[in-house]
């Protein structure tokens, strides 16, 4: 079976170092995009705890509020889940930090086996989605 266009030959022969660097571009982009996902989630759940934030702020601080810990909802006053909302945002920020800069590292080593694997092949090899 030939992929490459008629009359065309593959006249690049692929090296067991470069299968592993094909390998490992592969596993980043895989890795990259479960990154992405947990970012979109990551921040989708920071806008709501924004949202939430504002709302129990209305509310009157000796009214009770069930607020969530874990599979249980319990009964604190205002001022406890405001607080409680201000250290679960500031733990999703921290998270949030953390997966981006493993998203910029693993955008650097991405680029870096582009720049070699398209230097060695070529037209011959596909990297872009």
């Amino acid at each position: 079976m030939e992929l490459l266009p008629e009359g065309q030959k593959n006249t690049v022969t692929v090296a067991y170092e470069d299968q592993q660097r094909i390998n490992e571009f592969s596993k980043l982009i895989m890795r990259k995009d479960a990154i992405e996902q947990d970012l979109t989630q990551q921040r989708t759940e920071k806008e709501y705890l924004d949202d939430v934030s504002l709302e129990i702020e209305l509310i009157d601080e000796d009214e009770k509020v069930q607020y969530k810990i874990g599979d249980v909802f319990v009964f604190l006053k205002q001022k406890e889940v405001v607080e409680k909302l201000e250290s679960d945002a500031e733990n999703i920020d921290s998270n949030i930090e953390k997966l981006e800069s493993d998203e910029a590292e693993l955008d650097s080593r991405i680029k870096e086996l582009k720049s070699i694997l398209y230097a060695k092949f070529g037209d011959n090899i596909n990297l872009e989605r």
